[in-house]
């Protein structure tokens, strides 16, 4: 599972012109989804996102993570993480979970968020979304489990 995350100090996805998700000061997380994955490696990113020292302490080195300060975790789904970009002007989404289990996948690790995170929030798998957000830094990170 990949999990791209921006430090911000809001976010919001709407879908339709309605808002399905908004936090404000935490991590936006961009989850993409891979063939071979499941539910360890969905628990290891939600432990990696949740734990993942990118907020300033004290001193302003990144010694806090979202849970430190409380902060908003706002997961959308975003299966091009997954794409093969290595050759061609095109990409391949051979390496993505099949829609089916992307999706099964992504809502578990968005149910497991809500059960450990008093301010864990979602994208619709599937949707047309438009996120809006205000990077913090900017701070953004890969993390491949």
């Amino acid at each position: 599972m990949i999990g791209l995350l921006q430090r911000v100090r809001s976010a919001r996805v709407d879908v339709d012109g309605d808002t399905v998700g908004t936090i404000g000061p935490g991590l936006l997380v961009f989850v993409g989804v891979e063939q071979g994955d499941d539910e360890t490696k969905a628990d290891r990113l939600l432990e990696r996102l949740l734990g993942y020292r990118v907020f300033p302490d004290a001193d302003g080195k990144m010694n806090l993570s979202v849970k430190d300060i409380g902060g908003g975790l706002l997961l959308v789904p975003q299966f091009t993480l997954a794409a093969d970009t290595k050759k061609g002007m095109r990409p391949s989404f051979t390496p993505a979970a099949s829609p089916e289990e992307g999706k099964r996948l992504f809502e578990y690790l968005a149910a497991r968020a809500r059960s450990q995170h008093r301010s864990a929030e979602t994208g619709r798998f599937g949707a047309d979304m438009q996120v809006t957000l205000t990077n913090d830094g900017p701070v953004t990170f890969w993390l491949q489990v």
